[in-house]
């Protein structure tokens, strides 16, 4: 029987986590917590069974420090029905099944409650991606998977449609954080613990020929002021574990006042 394929070496994921620079390398996960943080203070609730998704227990804990933390594994070891908030944290776009992710924290969740996640997205490091493609391009005349795919907006918003979760929210917060050169930032994403671990990278170190490439392509087409961008996109998505007490949709047809009235205007025909 075969095995299904896994995006991820998790292996190779832990020991990124493992040797990322916890002091000044998880700049946007505290980013991406404080604003966690600010957003559930505009949640009209008092939530007293917490349980948070991630991969850095230490800096998530601050967001509830009685909360239950943990590991986002294939399989989420959360008990189902038991929280009134479910937080996965910053690690969504190295799961090898997103919306199963998703769905086994909506399982968590109590009638009415709350769940949010916040995801690197889609226009992620679109630099360095483009500059790392053109360079193997030219130098070997392949490809190979260097950076983690990462949904858009528009996808992972149709993942919490997929969950079960009810009045879904899917917003974008992009970031843009300059470096000297391409090479601050490379050793900036391993600091981060966001080296590459997918399944199929490479399994040799990265030629220099192809990294001098990577550099000359990213500081021709996209450095600013003497300094080279590098886009993070933050997506933030919640809902809501059904129940009866939150809004319904009205049946089509159901309307029991024109919408002309409502507004107070003419109603005009349409030619056909």
């Amino acid at each position: 029987m075969q095995t299904a394929h896994k995006m991820t070496d998790r292996k190779a994921l832990l020991r990124n986590r493992a040797r990322a620079d916890h002091a000044r390398g998880l700049f946007l996960q505290e980013a991406a917590l404080e604003e966690v943080q600010d957003r559930l203070t505009l949640v009209n609730r008092a939530f007293t069974k917490v349980a948070i998704v991630c991969g850095y227990p230490d800096l998530w804990r601050r967001v509830a420090p009685q909360a239950d933390i943990v590991a986002d594994d294939d399989v989420l070891a959360l008990e189902q029905g038991a929280y009134d908030l479910v937080i996965h944290a910053m690690c969504l776009h190295w799961a090898n099944d997103p919306v199963g992710q998703i769905i086994q924290c909506r399982r968590a969740l109590r009638n009415d409650g709350y769940f949010m996640c916040v995801s690197f997205g889609g226009q992620t490091l679109h630099e360095l991606r483009a500059a790392l493609a053109e360079a193997e391009a030219k130098v070997s005349g392949g490809l190979s998977p260097r950076v983690a795919p990462m949904g858009e907006i528009r996808d992972l918003g149709g993942l919490l449609q997929r969950s079960g979760l009810a009045l879904p929210v899917a917003d974008a917060v992009p970031l843009k954080v300059t470096y000297e050169t391409p090479w601050h930032l490379m050793r900036d994403l391993r600091g981060m613990g966001e080296a590459n671990a997918l399944s199929e990278r490479l399994r040799r170190p990265t030629g220099r020929a192809v990294l001098m490439q990577a550099v000359d392509v990213y500081t021709a087409a996209f450095m600013e002021e003497g300094r080279i961008p590098a886009t993070f996109e933050l997506i933030f998505m919640s809902g809501w574990s059904p129940d009866a007490s939150q809004p319904q949709p009205l049946r089509p047809g159901s309307a029991a006042a024109r919408l002309a009235d409502v507004l107070g205007t003419d109603e005009t025909s349409l030619k056909d």
